[in-house]
């Protein structure tokens, strides 16, 4: 091959490497880090300007638990779940409203309902939804479809557009999609988040009438009743990890593969798990927010619960984040993907 040969060879697979890198930037736009100005940067590392305008350091070889902090820092995590928080709490009650409205569909009594969140959740929480759940399930409505709702669940789907705008943010991507589209993938996360609670309230509250059906009429429910407890106990955990596992591959405005996403998952769904059990313990045997806010304290345990729920959430997709922007930068050889 003569040299002209090989200048041309080599010509072309430049231009294809650009051409791929070019491809991969349209499909994966991501928002570029911008330097702190006004303090010099560091030896070992670089002044990125955060989320709220204030210095934050990514040392030289920041580890993954470095990058984290990180990112955690910048994208001002704690005051986009203060946000999150707060529109969780203006959809919570449409959603509920939702969620009772399908209740009845499973044959759920309000009084087993009452009963199983006086069971399990604070007293301060329980007493605020007692009354909301007998009064929507002893209510006639308009039925499932209805356009009041309809305009219900278009509400409750406002805290699922938020999350979807806190993962953009995780991902430092551009949210290039409709916003059409996107309010109807709220809703229907809304929907998958409405059905998953509505499945576990019914192993939960059911689960002996169900494994007495499944397995006494073949004269087994006492072989099987323990496999059946523990079929209960677990189907909760894979619940809650099948919604959190879809609404991180599809929530952000960015293709992901699905083995980015486990590691971010599985933190969520255990740490979610093991905080809401803690919280709750906490709240019901050694704090005394009565004392404190009153009538009110329902809300604030409510509303507290729900800013520790999206600082998980958050941190959940800011790994994924992390893994995805990884395997991006093998693939174009930029640093800028890597954190």
């Amino acid at each position: 091959m003569s040299y002209e040969d090989n200048e041309k060879y080599l010509k072309k697979i430049k231009e294809k490497t650009e051409e791929k890198k070019k491809e991969l930037q349209k499909k994966d736009t991501f928002v570029d880090y911008v330097e702190f100005k006004s303090i010099p940067n560091k030896k070992n590392g670089t002044l990125y300007l955060s989320q709220v305008n204030r210095p934050v350091n990514l040392k030289d070889n920041a580890g993954f638990v470095g990058k984290l902090l990180f990112r955690f820092s910048k994208d001002n995590t704690t005051g986009m779940a203060a946000q999150l928080a707060y529109y969780f709490l203006l959809a919570i009650f449409p959603a509920l409203i939702f969620l009772l409205s399908i209740v009845p569909m499973f044959n759920v009594d309000a009084d087993n309902l009452t009963n199983m969140i006086n069971q399990y959740a604070p007293e301060q929480i329980s007493g605020l939804l007692d009354g909301i759940i007998n009064e929507v399930m002893n209510t006639k409505s308009g039925g499932l479809f209805s356009i009041g709702l309809i305009l219900t669940l278009w509400s409750a789907s406002n805290g699922m557009n938020q999350l979807m705008n806190a993962f953009n943010v995780a991902y430092d991507i551009e949210d290039t999609r409709n916003p059409i589209v996107a309010r109807i993938l709220s809703v229907i996360f809304t929907i998958l988040l409405a059905l998953a609670v509505v499945g576990t309230f019914v192993f939960t509250i059911l689960g002996d009438s169900i494994g007495n059906f499944m397995f006494g009429s073949i004269g087994l429910d006492e072989e099987f009743q323990w496999i059946w407890n523990l079929v209960r106990t677990v189907l909760p955990v894979i619940i809650v990890f099948i919604v959190f596992l879809l609404v991180y591959t599809l929530a952000p405005s960015i293709k992901v593969k699905l083995k980015s996403v486990i590691p971010g998952t599985l933190f969520s769904t255990i740490v979610f798990l093991l905080i809401s059990a803690g919280f709750g313990f906490y709240v019901s045997n050694f704090s005394n927010y009565t004392a404190t806010y009153g009538s009110i304290a329902g809300v604030i345990i409510l509303i507290f619960w729900l800013y520790i729920t999206s600082i998980v959430l958050i941190l959940g997709a800011q790994i994924n984040s992390l893994i995805h922007k990884k395997i991006v930068s093998k693939k174009t050889d930029q640093k800028v993907y890597s954190v």
